[in-house]
């Protein structure tokens, strides 16, 4: 599985060549966000059809455990093989992109 940077991902993101897909519940998205697609980790197997094929999708949650856990789904029992990780989730971003966001 791909794991990548928030320095990396801001990169593809900034060339169009990927979307962020956050699993966080609501109440964490209430307490910050970033501009990504958001599928609660209990949707994404529901509302598979709503996630891209075209371009790559980097799974996000707090620090990246749940990220995990959802890519190695999406890719071992859903067929998608266009799936990364966004390493250290949110935190990471907050830490090197953006250091605005509220920390939870």
């Amino acid at each position: 599985m791909n794991r990548l940077s928030a320095k990396e991902v801001q990169s593809q993101i900034q060339k169009g060549e990927a979307i962020i897909l956050d699993v966080r519940e609501d109440y964490e998205c209430n307490i910050c966000k970033i501009d990504s697609m958001h599928i609660p980790m209990a949707e994404v197997e529901s509302r598979k059809a709503e996630v891209p094929t075209d371009k790559l999708v980097v799974v996000m949650c707090r620090t990246g455990k749940r990220a995990e856990a959802v890519a190695n789904i999406m890719i071992c029992e859903m067929g998608f093989s266009n799936i990364a990780v966004l390493e250290g989730g949110i935190m990471a971003w907050a830490d090197e992109i953006d250091n605005q966001l509220e920390r939870y």
